[in-house]
């Protein structure tokens, strides 16, 4: 069931006004077969897949709780690591690791294995586990106490806004929140239901109209010249942001009408100045999750510069990874990696060539130069995240740097899938996204102060979002609800 189908539009209203109907003791076991039967829209027989994550997880809290040893807790968290991994690396990571093996087999002469039997990845696996696994390291260190509810801590790891794609809530937040009683706000539940609106609009009006763009040159990239792909790959930064983000946008405006707080998933990540800073606001949950649960575990920067370069390697291809079964993926965490520590290494340099030439490092200007070079080593990254392989990839940089026509953009941008009224429609669209992504980074709440607004100006808004998205927004007949891009990994 994805968020811009029918059916999902049927399913919320009746789940929120069961939810708020029936008594409190009941409601987690409500949400708990709600998620489960939301999961189940996919593939039923993978929500055994995601109860067997929960049950062990479940347990390694118990066990931890209860062991008496420091050696038994240490041995309770690693049977859940190991358990929960080996699930993920089966599901997600069998073809690649025979894919992989069959070319070594094929260099030494030797005969190509052939599975027997198909792996399907199961929609969001990577993100359930991780949240999981979070719960067992919060219970080892003592930041939480263990739920000793099953259903409840099932409810958990299945909440079912956040469960396809995020943000991977921790358990000090979503679990304790499952706790408490959440009664009808009419104001709580309108602001959720308009940051819902703008995430649809996000997704059906810019992402969707942006990826036929990047599908229609991507899927043809040996028949366009560097710029067409250039501005295509440019194209897929802003899909991706829209798409993904959009998703988190709903997922909390949605728990928000239940009244549940999911934390901030992006904030404004094409505006920052450095690499370093784009993590910190782009996928802020998986970010953060490998910070406190891989990065620090590592050592993090306590153990001299080489070994927290060492460890930011390290998280930046596991993030690669944990993206996509495939070496682009893999090529691009490494990039980012790249990029953090030349940025590190490189800071004193760039300070001191600053003094050298007199630049004002706090003016607007350097920010905006600064902006512009984070975004384009994000957007070269994105090539390696978007192509079929490393292949295409490699050969798409190649066109970029040797066969750059910029005069060819106005000779093919007809053939890139959008007629005119369509792609000025999506730059409309961007610079309202741009505006309104300008003033949260100035700390203007935009939404909040939309809700206090009179009622007269608050109403043409809610009413300008619904039409923008009926009306602009990327579906009907000829078109089939576009999954979100996350749901892959």
């Amino acid at each position: 069931m994805l968020f811009n189908s029918l059916e999902f539009l049927i399913f919320f209203p009746i789940v929120t006004l069961v939810y708020f109907l029936i008594p409190q003791k009941y409601r987690y076991l409500w949400l708990l077969g709600a998620s489960y039967y939301f999961y189940s829209c996919w593939n039923a027989q993978y929500a055994l897949l995601m109860a067997t994550s929960t049950v062990i997880t479940y347990l390694s809290g118990i066990f931890i709780d209860r062991a008496k040893t420091d050696t038994g807790r240490k041995l309770s968290v690693a049977v859940s690591f190991i358990l929960n991994l080996a699930i993920l690396f089966y599901f997600k990571y069998f073809y690649f690791t025979m894919d992989n093996i069959n070319m070594v087999r094929s260099m030494l002469g030797l005969s190509v294995l052939q599975p027997k039997f198909d792996v399907i990845l199961p929609v969001g696996i990577s993100f359930y586990t991780f949240q999981a696994l979070s719960y067992t390291m919060d219970v080892y260190r003592k930041d939480i106490d263990p739920e000793k509810n099953l259903l409840r801590y099932a409810l958990f790891v299945s909440f079912f806004p956040q469960l396809v794609a995020g943000p991977i809530e921790r358990s000090k937040n979503l679990l304790t929140q499952l706790r408490e009683e959440h009664r009808f706000d009419y104001n709580r539940a309108r602001y959720g239901i308009l940051v819902m609106l703008w995430g649809f609009f996000l997704k059906l009006v810019i992402a969707d109209r942006a990826a036929i763009i990047v599908n229609t040159v991507y899927d043809k990239s040996a028949e366009f010249g560097g710029a067409i792909l250039l501005l295509a790959t440019i194209a897929f930064a802003v899909q991706i942001y829209c798409d993904f983000a959009s998703y988190s946008i709903i997922a909390k405006g949605a728990a928000r009408v239940m009244g549940f707080e999911l934390m901030d998933n992006f904030r404004q990540p094409y505006f920052s100045t450095s690499i370093a800073e784009f993590w910190r606001r782009w996928h802020i949950s998986l970010s953060s999750w490998f910070k406190d649960y891989l990065y620090i575990p590592l050592g993090g920067n306590r153990k001299g510069t080489a070994r927290k370069y060492f460890n930011l390697m390290v998280v930046f291809l596991v993030s690669g990874l944990w993206h996509g079964a495939s070496w682009n993926f893999v090529i691009w965490g490494f990039l980012h990696g790249i990029y953090q520590i030349l940025g590190s290494v490189t800071l004193s340099t760039r300070k001191f060539c600053c003094e050298i030439l007199h630049i004002d490092r706090k003016t607007g200007h350097y920010k905006l130069f600064q902006q512009i070079i984070t975004f384009a080593l994000v957007t070269f990254g994105w090539i390696f995240f978007r192509s079929e392989g490393l292949t295409q990839a490699l050969t798409i940089v190649k066109q970029i740097f040797t066969n750059f026509e910029p005069w060819a953009i106005w000779n093919q941008v007809t053939e890139m899938g959008l007629d005119n009224a369509n792609l000025i429609l999506l730059v409309l669209s961007i610079v309202l996204l741009i505006f309104v992504s300008k003033r949260e980074q100035a700390g203007v709440l935009v939404f909040e102060r939309v809700e206090k607004m009179h009622i007269l100006a608050r109403w043409p808004v809610y009413l300008g979002l619904i039409f923008a998205v009926l009306i602009f927004g990327i579906y009907g007949p000829g078109f089939e609800a576009s999954q979100f891009i996350y749901f892959q990994f």
